[in-house]
């Protein structure tokens, strides 16, 4: 009987919201995070190797699977899937919206596309940054900071990670986005 596999855990490669690159340490998914220069769009591409150094000296040809278009201000603008089954566009104040109406935004909700809630909550567990719940409070993924007393162990990774549950992985690129928007809304006071 074989073992189920380990969980997504995505290499978070800078920490910084507008270039990064999300990279499985088991090479089975990778992201390449981007904002359009002099502009407040962020851009999310599905990428076929890790990211390296070398790959931001070529030129970059690929198109996003999701569109992340924010206000002029930062505000909350429009998230887009641009790839199938998803191709759809929601104002992000809808797609990602308060667990409750006087609450923090720093805990929000959205339906993903197999039609169920999700939450994320900002520092909701010990040890985590962002976590992400079922509705039921049975943990999705979760997005860890390196520790601050601990050097990484290649200078050009951040040491952040992203995990993603084995039962979840057909949501990575929904949770991939929505915790991009929510670390927006923390940077920017939102």
């Amino acid at each position: 009987m074989m073992p189920p596999p380990p969980p997504y855990i995505l290499e978070d490669r800078t920490g910084s919201l507008t270039r990064t690159d999300f990279d499985d340490l088991y090479d089975r998914i990778f992201f390449h995070i981007a904002r359009v220069p002099d502009r407040t769009t962020t851009m999310i591409y599905s990428m076929n190797i890790r990211g390296s150094r070398h790959r931001d000296s070529l030129p970059f040809n690929r198109e996003p699977i999701v569109i992340l278009d924010f206000g002029s201000d930062e505000r909350l603008g429009t998230i887009s899937y641009v790839q199938k089954p998803h191709n759809v566009s929601l104002p992000m104040h809808r797609y990602l919206r308060k667990t409750t109406l006087f609450g923090s935004s720093l805990f929000r909700k959205f339906t993903a596309s197999d039609g169920r809630e999700y939450r994320w909550g900002h520092r909701v567990f010990e040890g985590q940054e962002w976590s992400c719940t079922t509705m039921d409070n049975y943990l999705v993924a979760h997005f860890d900071l390196k520790p601050p007393d601990t050097r990484p162990y290649d200078p050009h990774v951040s040491g952040n990670y992203l995990t993603i549950y084995e039962h979840f992985f057909p949501l990575t690129l929904e949770l991939l986005a929505s915790l991009t928007i929510m670390r927006h809304i923390a940077q920017h006071n939102l």
